[in-house]
């Protein structure tokens, strides 16, 4: 079952739950201020590339024209 994560919309709070796929936010309580209003969120996450590159959405130290990470100036 995957993991997703709730925001409740009258205190913030962030939390998650243990769901099956599919599954709406009905029957779901803020466990911060019990309130029944949650809102699905959606989550970031970072992969590595199996040529040890930096994953898409970190800083790059020297882009290339093609968009990728190349090595830093004087490495080669």
């Amino acid at each position: 079952m995957p993991l997703y994560e709730y925001a409740c919309t009258d205190c913030g709070h962030r939390f998650e739950v243990l769901q099956r796929l599919g599954q709406g936010a009905e029957g779901l309580i803020c466990p911060s201020c019990d309130a029944s209003r949650v809102e699905k969120q959606y989550s970031t996450f970072a992969a590595a590339t199996s040529d040890g590159g930096r994953a898409a959405g970190s800083s790059c130290l020297a882009p290339t024209p093609g968009g990728g990470c190349g090595a830093p100036s004087g490495f080669t």
